[in-house]
């Protein structure tokens, strides 16, 4: 993850209520986009909401209700249309590894980033990706390494991490974390045939300001934007359970990652973190629907970028949730997006 250096609480209540396990999808939706985690704290899903200015006129409070009620309906309506439905992610085929596999990725975290790189690809070798490739990144020295699922259909979904870390610190949580899933989450779709061409990236230059990512973004032909129905970018996990950052995600995209969280019992907050850009933002500025996952609050968000970014501030069993979580709702949306 690259630093950089109000709420409506009557209507909330009206239309939110108290956070109940019980809220329909598209309502837990609208009530997320309502606020975000005041001062950066992490919320759970159902209850987290986008930030927003303090209004206090009756009238702006009305108008946002009955704007609100007309997203509610409309999502509601794609959800009868077969699109976002929770409950089918333990039906979703996709081998999940043993902790000792992921563990052990993960604390290979090399120093140099060029080590990085090489280490990367011998996991994607490793995890039995055989359509590997390295992508020269123009006035950069290392590549971007993507690995290519193929599927039956031209549809893609691009799951991406950069690979490269600052100088302070090991970075096995910026971004060793992101990068070495990649190949697990190879290893765990790669068993059963697929809709969707699955496009893995471990990204070069993130910390220089997005660059292997807004390089392959820009190099994109409007076909292969055309075809590809999301990006999920990972950054900086294993400091606790999972993330999402929701200013920066495809509301579906977020509803569908908390309905296969909430089927497998696997915990899931909103954070934003202020003042840090990602991957996924090239991404986004096509129009290519994002989610972008990560694990940081704002106490751990000060981890990043410093000395104690190092393998004591590693909580692996949230890792390896996260691990499991994302391997599910990729083998979902597999199944969920046309």
């Amino acid at each position: 993850m690259r630093t950089r250096h109000s709420r409506f609480s009557g209507f909330a209540a009206l239309l939110c209520g108290k956070a109940s396990p019980s809220r329909p999808g598209a309502q837990a939706l609208i009530c997320l986009l309502l606020d975000s985690p005041s001062g950066g704290k992490a919320q759970p899903f159902r209850t987290a909401k986008r930030r927003s200015r303090r209004f206090s006129y009756p009238l702006l409070a009305i108008l946002f209700l009955l704007a609100s009620l007309v997203v509610l309906a409309a999502v509601e309506t794609a959800a009868q249309a077969g699109q976002a439905q929770p409950g089918k992610a333990q039906s979703t085929k996709f081998e999940l590894l043993d902790r000792n596999v992921v563990q052990a990725r993960l604390r290979l975290s090399p120093q140099r980033n060029a080590d990085r790189e090489a280490e990367l690809e011998k996991l994607f070798e490793q995890s039995g990706c055989t359509n590997l490739a390295e992508r020269p990144v123009r006035h950069e020295p290392l590549p971007n390494v993507v690995c290519t699922l193929p599927g039956s259909t031209p549809s893609v979904i691009i799951v991406g991490a950069h690979f490269d870390h600052v100088w302070r610190g090991t970075g096995i949580i910026d971004n060793w974390s992101g990068a070495s899933l990649l190949p697990s989450l190879v290893e765990s779709l790669r068993h059963e045939p697929r809709k969707h061409t699955f496009i893995f990236i471990g990204f070069a230059a993130e910390e220089e300001g997005l660059v292997g990512s807004k390089f392959y973004a820009k190099n994109m032909t409007p076909d292969a934007v055309a075809r590809t129905r999301a990006m999920i970018n990972l950054d900086s996990l294993a400091l606790g359970p999972t993330k999402i950052w929701l200013e920066h995600s495809d509301p579906r995209l977020a509803q569908s990652f908390n309905a296969v969280a909430q089927s497998l019992k696997l915990p899931l907050a909103v954070m934003n973190p202020r003042g840090a850009d990602e991957d996924s933002e090239a991404f986004h500025r096509l129009k290519i629907p994002t989610l972008m996952v990560h694990s940081v609050t704002q106490q751990t968000f000060r981890i990043l970028h410093t000395p104690r970014d190092n393998p004591t501030a590693v909580k692996f069993s949230d890792y390896y949730d996260s691990y499991h979580l994302l391997a599910a709702y990729l083998a979902e949306i597999d199944n969920q997006l046309n």
